[in-house]
């Protein structure tokens, strides 16, 4: 259960066999099932997840109505309100997951525990927040700057498995666009 895990954190830091010991007794390993929302917009986030199987999707509420995907976070992602959880101010996103899903739960209270134990941890957090402000920032870049057709290649080459896994409304409105107009993307892309 703590292979993929520690496999993440070998990518940034080496740690002792005692500190991978502590990492692990540390995190809360969950089990939730498909259709369940994690976080409701407006409530305090109080967890990050780190995905060891299944898909989960972040997403808001614009003045419409309207659903907008932010994020999906499949095998070896994290998925938190990052905002909510470090500043406990109320969320502005809902987690949900697609899928049954398989989950390694940091509270803040363990976190800070474990980078008090474990400090090297904070380099592996710091290296996983660049990752997830550099593609934050190309993602905005890519929504102002591309056409439909390039943000749907873009989203097919970063998520290649996604599409098979989750609804095609879901990808529409990550990509900004209708489910009508994705079927006519998808229809051109097939034909190249």
């Amino acid at each position: 259960m703590f292979q993929s895990i520690n496999n993440y954190a070998a990518r940034s830091v080496n740690l002792t066999p005692e500190e991978t010991a502590l990492f692990n007794e540390i995190l809360e390993y969950r089990q939730v099932p498909k259709k369940t929302r994690l976080l409701q917009a407006g409530d305090i986030c109080n967890f990050e997840a780190y995905v060891i199987k299944g898909c989960i999707r972040e997403y808001t509420v614009d003045e419409n109505g309207t659903e907008v995907t932010l994020q999906f976070a499949v095998e070896d992602w994290w998925v938190s309100d990052l905002a909510s959880f470090q500043d406990q101010t109320p969320a502005y996103m809902n987690i949900e997951t697609l899928e049954d899903c398989e989950l390694l739960i940091l509270t803040r209270e363990s976190k800070e525990r474990l980078l008090t134990e474990v400090p090297k941890l904070e380099r592996m957090f710091r290296l996983m927040l660049q990752r997830h402000l550099t593609v934050v920032q190309k993602r905005l870049f890519k929504t102002i700057a591309t056409t439909a057709m390039e943000k749907y290649q873009e989203f097919i080459n970063r998520y290649p498995g996604i599409p098979q896994r989750v609804p095609q409304h879901y990808i529409a409105s990550y990509l900004g666009i209708s489910p009508e107009f994705l079927s006519k993307l998808r229809a051109r892309g097939l034909k190249k």
